[in-house]
């Protein structure tokens, strides 16, 4: 994929994560691809719908922005920042805003091969426990 074409289905991945249509994102990964959070993979698009559902149930006003895609000798990198508020079932109601990154891997089909999702979960965790401050950046 050209450049061009990389921001495309970047902006339009950014969509689907607020469509609040879980299945609409892991139509970006291949059949078989997989999408690692901080670790644990996704695979399958089946899988990949359930963790983008979880987002989007436990945080049913959540908002992604792409911050920044990088493309650099093949590696493509897509910052993003996640906000929205834990009033899910079983939410804290609390705010939350946190940034992360995908290491994306592409297959011969154009999609997502492999994910490697990256965010701060001890701030995460503190912020789903006592609120994002935002007072502060």
């Amino acid at each position: 994929m050209n450049d061009d074409t990389l921001e495309m289905f970047a902006t339009n991945y950014t969509e689907a994560w607020n469509s609040q249509d879980a299945a609409s994102v892991a139509a970006f990964f291949a059949e078989d691809g997989s999408l690692s959070v901080n670790g644990s993979p996704a695979v399958g698009r089946q899988a990949i719908t359930e963790v983008a559902q979880g987002f989007m149930s436990a945080f049913p006003d959540m908002e992604l922005f792409m911050d920044a895609l990088e493309i650099k000798s093949g590696q493509v990198t897509y910052h993003w920042t996640f906000v929205g508020t834990n009033t899910g079932p079983g939410g804290t109601g609390h705010a939350v805003r946190f940034s992360g990154y995908e290491e994306w891997t592409f297959g011969e089909d154009e999609l997502i091969a492999i994910s490697m999702g990256h965010f701060d979960a001890e701030d995460y965790q503190h912020q789903l426990e006592h609120g994002f401050d935002h007072g502060h950046p």
